[in-house]
Order: structure tokens, then sequence, then C-alpha cells
């Protein structure tokens, strides 16, 4: 990783595991690059090409062609602009070991659940292993949980009402607001203000930011009224969760007055175990999210400062 000054940054930030280092360590360190005037446009450098032809088209094969087909770089020759990016949530479904979730009946597994395995902060390459793991859990569960019940009579009625929402959505008049549009303003505003970096101002922002997007999401339109692979559908319906999801995430954020993992705010940048080393629990309700929180079960590995 280079800056704007050819600088290999990352040996003065971990200098031993250098850009092996955990993926918030990294990508502070590259926002600091950033913040602090050694980016270009926004961005640092991601140099590959003394790994040689061979290695980086076969290895790095994926890597090769996203350079090449979304910022028209070409590995072997030069290097990439790439800054922190949002992948994965550390959160999810709150389940025991088992995959067993808070609602009766609810499971779930791999990237949609919590069971905890991550911490504050996922390490790099166990999503698989996770969803593997504890998707045989849970499933083998589940199994076990219906094999002596009868098929309950269920009710139409919840499938009505979704029906009824997508029906009085695909009926709204085109007033020029897409759904392409306010995801644009989701991002800038949550990379901005509860990103990689946050403090008490930047999460406040956020959440008005969050709140006044809901409201106008209750105008978006949808151009395409097929009702076959809708694509335009699905997309106005993925904002809806990412408004939920990131309304959660600010409101958990900001009474969290610590630095952990991949939670870092500025305002309070120490760890504070004796407050806060409790998962956060987020409940839907009339009023927003509501809070809860659970204690953290700490069995071989203690909780420690991460240093390189």
């Amino acid at each position: 990783l280079l800056n704007s000054e050819g600088d290999r940054f990352m040996s003065k930030y971990a200098p031993q595991r250098i850009e092996l280092a955990s993926r918030d360590v990294v990508a502070r360190a590259e926002q600091t690059e950033i913040d602090e005037g050694r980016g270009v446009n926004g961005y640092v450098f991601l140099d590959v090409r003394h790994l040689g032809r061979e290695v980086i088209q076969t290895r790095l094969s994926q890597i090769y062609e996203l350079a090449r087909d979304l910022a028209g770089v070409d590995l072997l020759t030069e290097p990439v602009p790439v800054r922190p990016g949002m992948h994965y949530q550390m959160g999810g479904i709150k389940t025991d070991v088992d995959g067993r979730g808070t609602l009766p009946g609810l499971y779930a597994a791999g990237e949609c659940a919590c069971v905890s395995v991550h911490g504050a902060n996922r390490l790099g390459g166990n999503s698989l292993l996770e969803t593997v793991v504890f998707g045989r859990r849970a499933g083998k569960a589940a199994a076990q949980e219906v094999s002596g019940l009868s098929l309950p009579d269920v009710s139409d009625a919840p499938a009505d009402d979704e029906r009824s929402a997508i029906a009085a959505i695909l009926q709204r008049q085109n007033n020029g607001l897409r759904s392409a549009t306010l995801r644009k303003e989701l991002g800038a505003a949550m990379r901005e203000y509860a990103g990689v970096f946050r403090d008490a101002q930047g999460l406040s922002h956020a959440e008005e930011a969050v709140r006044q997007l809901k409201d106008r999401y209750s105008q978006v339109y949808v151009q395409d009224k097929g009702r076959v692979f809708n694509t335009d559908l699905i997309a106005m319906l993925e904002l809806g969760n990412m408004l939920t999801l990131a309304e959660s995430m600010v409101a958990s954020s900001i009474p969290r007055h610590e630095s952990r993992g991949s939670h870092s705010r500025t305002d309070y940048p120490q760890r504070d175990d004796d407050e806060w080393l409790k998962h956060t629990l987020v409940f839907d309700s009339p009023d927003g999210p509501r809070l809860d929180y659970a204690p953290v079960n700490i069995t071989r590995w203690q909780p420690e400062a991460r240093t390189y």
C-alpha cells in the first residue's frame, strides 16, 4: 500500500505485519493517510507489480479483473486506487451455537447471523468456515426441533400484507425519486459520519441523515411495473433493508463511548472493558431502534490490546 508520496505507509502503523495486519487496522491506516493529505482524490494505492504476471493473473485473478473492469487499471503495469469500504457485518440475527434465534422456530447461519465468533472485528477469511460450521449445526438443530411436530395451520395474512405493500409500491406515480439516488446518499452519509472513524457530532449527523432518507424512501417510485424478475423492485426493497441496518448501526454506536474493533471513535479512543465489554442487541419498536445488552461469554481467550 502506497500513499501519494510513494511511501509504503503500513510499515509505520503495523511494522511487524505491514499490509497483513487485521482489516480494521489497515482500514484506519488508509483513512488516516487520506485524511492527512497523503492520498490522491480520496484514495491510496495498492501496488502488486513486484509479484509478476504469473502470480497476478493466477492467484490474484479476481483482483486483476476488478481493477481492469471497474478502475480501468492494469495491475501488471500500474497501482490501483483503493480506499476503505464496508463489505461485512460483524452483527446479524442473534443466535446460539446451534443457530437458534430469539424468535421460536427461527434459525440463522452465515453472514445473516451473529453467533458471535467475530466479536468486534471479523478475522479475514473465516466467513465461509462460519457458514459451513454453523450452517450444519443450525440445520441439524432445526431438523430435530420439527421432527416431532405436526404441520401447523399457517395464516396467509402476513403474505397477503406483503403482497398489498408491494402492490402499493408498484402503483406509485413517477415523481422523479429513484432508489439509486437515495442509496448513493445513504452510502455517502454512512461513509462520512459512521465509517472508519466516528465521533458524537458525526454520528448525530448520520442519525438525522438516515431519518430523512427513511422519510423520502416512502415516496420512491419503481419504473418497472412487471411481476417477473423485477430488479427495480428488488433494489428498492434492498434499500429499505439497508436503511434499517444503517439506523441500527448508528443507534448502537452513539451510546458506546469507547473504541473497540472496527468501532473507532476519535472522541473516545480507548477501549473501556469496565463499561462496554458487552454485546449490543437492537430490536424494532414503533419509536425506532430499541437497545439492550448481553454479557460476553469469555472462555479461553482474554481481551487484550492488539499490537503489531
